[in-house]
């Protein structure tokens, strides 16, 4: 399914949504009317990661190096979903490592 579908499709899933929720007075106020629209874009951002392929992230960003201290990456942001409840979460993470005569690029770390 394409972007453009999933889009559609969550679209109108939020619209039901709202219209389950809120009063028929209120559900046509002048803030609400694009919020299926950024509730789908949010949903398609937040769950990106199912789309995303590890090796293509890293694959050129791993470099020989003769280096054995630890490798710290501190405050990374970083967003996710709750599955059982599908409620957002987010912090902030911090990576360590030893390298074995390999690192990897500290950009791709955060993603």
């Amino acid at each position: 399914m394409t972007e453009l579908a999933k889009l559609s499709v969550l679209r109108s899933c939020y619209s039901k949504i709202l219209d389950t929720v809120e009063s028929e007075s209120t559900r046509n106020r002048q803030g609400l009317l694009k919020t299926p629209e950024r509730a789908g874009k949010a949903m398609l951002h937040f769950t990106k990661g199912y789309q995303e392929n590890l090796k293509e992230i890293v694959d050129d960003a791993i470099f020989d190096e003769d280096h054995d201290e630890m490798v710290i990456v501190k405050d990374i942001d970083f967003f996710s979903l709750c599955e059982h409840h599908v409620a957002p979460f987010m912090g902030k993470a911090h990576v360590g490592y030893f390298p074995s005569g390999k690192v990897l690029g500290l950009s791709k770390i955060a993603r």
